[in-house]
């Protein structure tokens, strides 16, 4: 029942609190706690399969978390330190039941530029990412991803998977003493082949082959079938739990190696060495750090980071979303951005409590996820207690795994990022986007940063030019007629007014024109007072400026603009029938019946 709002104040007494029902409604909950949804219709079907997919993802994300934390330029243990916070938030939070959040190739290598493997730094990037990102997710701003173009998102995943995939030949190749930037990683790299270690470079390249050869079998193994033999059904789970977990199968592999010749008293290869133990402890992220050059104060912190305050919590969100939404599309089902957004960001921010670098929703992990059958994201709890087992029990045991090794998973997890033959569907579609691409593959090489802001940069003169010169449509049949066609903004008013001098005011002799504004839906102040200019100019040679086809707020803009002279025709046949009236010199009339004025 709605109470009047005269009735003792109670009105707005009453609208309070349908507001706070509304707050507090089931939708507004199940909006945002996803799992509420979905947790009413969890069976034991789901249990199943989520164990299955939970288990699977887990055993690739502990040798990945060790690699990537290599990337990033940080002692092997914090990649474990990332792996598991997003496993339980997103199952709270997500609306996506494939993804899983933690290390990625790519924010690895973004936290090695901005943090040069320092983890104080890497651990307040993930808390200040963490407050960016859900600060983005409470305004609701996540449309402003969507200036980020698709051809320079492929453009930087190319080209960082060139960056990752080169700087792991040094430890693929046992050499020491490598700089971080790319064009002298190059270049020393190669300078000092001659000084590669015979036992990680053999290893390494071994670890390549068998990661190659486990993916072609999976690829290819067949399925199974009615009537299949026991035995035979036995094998084939061997067979897929090998080459759906193979970046772990190498790992343990090559650590035996390495554990079997640290037995016989040699070792040719560079291992891992020792890593802190245990869980991390839960303490406040470092807003300033102890050197031994002194005290870095938070600002000289925040400083240091620099532009990675920005692009690390935009790049993680671009790349969370855009895989939440390919596997959302491809497995029929909707997500929320502005959810999203919030659980990436509580994720980073709590992780940060943890010790964790930043994190965003990782491809290959997904896509495993979709493909083992996962419904819901009850899954990755599973994935990150299995990280946390691996934190409490096995760190010990990194102590022997080979750096080539996880160099040879790595090269293996980002090669299939590189993509050129997108440039081939580019060159079909629009060969102008091929200009974002080009200059944020080239530009990544020589800084992560740069190739993205000039990629955004060309993306956005490409998006606004057609504002700037609007195509302007010129007909002469009964008259002078110029047709934008699209809306007008501030940027294309001189455009505009070149257009109507150059056809109408600079010939001999001048003539009247018709400004046919049908296709215009939008006109804002610079563009109005333009119009006025134009308005008083045609009024000064004694000719006339009309206006035609406008819609209904366009014409209220003008009027309330309150322009001198201004007048306009419902269509452009009741336009050239007052072109006809004014070559017959008996206007008057129909312009009482077809024109108004701004009086």
């Amino acid at each position: 029942m709605e109470w009047p709002d005269d009735l003792h104040g109670r009105g707005s007494l009453g609208r309070r609190s349908a507001a706070h029902t509304r707050c507090c409604s089931r939708e507004t909950l199940q909006k945002r706690l996803p799992f509420l949804r979905w947790l009413p219709r969890y069976s034991l079907l789901w249990l199943q399969l989520d164990v299955i997919a939970g288990l699977t993802v887990g055993l690739t994300v502990v040798p990945q978390a060790l690699a990537y934390a290599e990337v990033a330029g940080l002692p092997v243990q914090f990649g474990l330190y990332s792996s598991f916070m997003g496993c339980f938030i997103y199952c709270l939070l997500g609306t996506s039941k494939d993804v899983t959040l933690g290390p990625t190739a790519i924010m690895s290598l973004l936290v090695s530029v901005y943090t040069s493997g320092d983890p104080s730094l890497a651990i307040l990037l993930a808390f200040i990412s963490g407050c960016i990102q859900l600060a983005m997710g409470i305004l609701h701003l996540g449309f402003l991803l969507d200036f980020i173009s698709y051809p320079v998102i492929k453009a930087f995943t190319s080209a960082a998977s060139v960056t990752i995939g080169f700087s792991q030949v040094k430890n693929l190749l046992g050499l020491q003493d490598i700089p971080r930037q790319f064009i002298l990683q190059v270049y020393q790299t190669f300078r000092k082949l001659p000084d590669t270690r015979p036992g990680d470079a053999i290893l390494g390249l071994l670890t390549i082959a068998l990661l190659l050869v486990l993916k072609l079998m999976k690829d290819h193994s067949p399925g199974i079938y009615r009537g299949m033999s026991g035995w035979y059904r036995f094998f084939h789970l061997i067979v897929w739990v090998m080459t759906t977990a193979r970046n772990a199968f190498v790992v343990v592999a090559a650590g035996l190696v390495a554990y079997s010749f640290q037995v016989m008293g040699s070792q040719p290869f560079i291992l891992t060495g020792k890593t802190a133990e245990g869980l991390p402890h839960f303490q406040l992220p470092p807003f300033s750090e102890t050197t031994v050059n002194g005290t870095v104060t938070f600002s000289e912190m925040m400083q240091d980071i620099g532009s990675g305050l920005l692009i690390i919590p935009l790049m993680g969100l671009v790349e969370s979303i855009a895989i939440a939404r390919a596997f959302a599309s491809q497995n029929n089902y909707r997500i929320d951005p502005n959810q999203e957004l919030l659980a990436i960001g509580l994720t980073n921010f709590l992780g940060s409590f943890l010790s964790s670098y930043p994190v965003t929703g990782s491809f290959g992990r997904t896509s495993l996820n979709s493909q083992t059958g996962v419904c819901s994201p009850a899954g990755g709890v599973l994935t990150g207690l299995l990280v946390l087992l691996s934190l409490g029990c096995l760190t010990p045991l990194f102590f022997y795994i080979p750096k080539a090794a996880l160099a040879a998973v790595i090269i293996c997890a980002v090669a299939p990022m590189f993509d050129l033959g997108f440039c081939r569907t580019l060159w079909k579609v629009k060969r102008l986007d091929l200009l974002p691409f080009l200059i944020t593959f080239l530009f990544s090489f020589w800084e992560i940063q740069y190739g993205i802001l000039a990629g955004v940069m060309v993306s956005a003169i490409i998006l606004c030019y057609p504002m700037t010169r609007p195509q302007i449509k010129v007909s002469d049949s009964g008259g002078l007629i110029l047709q934008p066609m699209s809306g007008l903004s501030f940027p294309a008013t001189e455009f505009l007014r070149d257009s109507v001098y150059e056809n109408a005011l600079t010939v001999s002799p001048p003539r009247s024109v018709t400004l046919d504004l049908s296709h215009v839906n939008v006109l804002d102040y610079t563009v109005v007072m333009g119009l006025g200019d134009l308005l008083h100019e045609f009024e000064s040679q004694g000719l006339s400026l009309t206006f035609s086809g406008l819609q209904a707020h366009v014409l209220q803009t003008l009027l309330s603009a309150d322009l001198k002279g201004f007048q306009y025709c419902h269509s452009l046949e009741e336009a050239e029938s007052l072109y006809h009236e004014e070559l017959e010199g008996s206007t008057q009339p129909l312009l009482h019946s077809v024109t108004r004025t701004s009086s």
